[in-house]
């Protein structure tokens, strides 16, 4: 997944003004205790990451 693509869809689910608040700020165990910028830098996929998030904020399936 490209990161334009992760980056749309977190804007689609969380608005586009709330999706960047929410990947500085929101740490998820699922990244290892990292928020999504970090993991991210970290060198995680955006697809990796894209799953976690889904998984911690119950998206739903038909969503991602």
């Amino acid at each position: 997944m490209r990161l334009t693509v992760f980056w749309q869809r977190m804007a689609d689910h969380f608005g586009a003004a709330y999706a960047d608040s929410f990947a500085r700020d929101h740490v998820m165990s699922g990244l290892g205790g990292r928020t999504v910028h970090e993991a991210l830098d970290a060198g995680w996929s955006a697809k990796e990451v894209w799953r976690v998030v889904c998984a911690t904020m119950e998206v739903p399936y038909d969503k991602q």
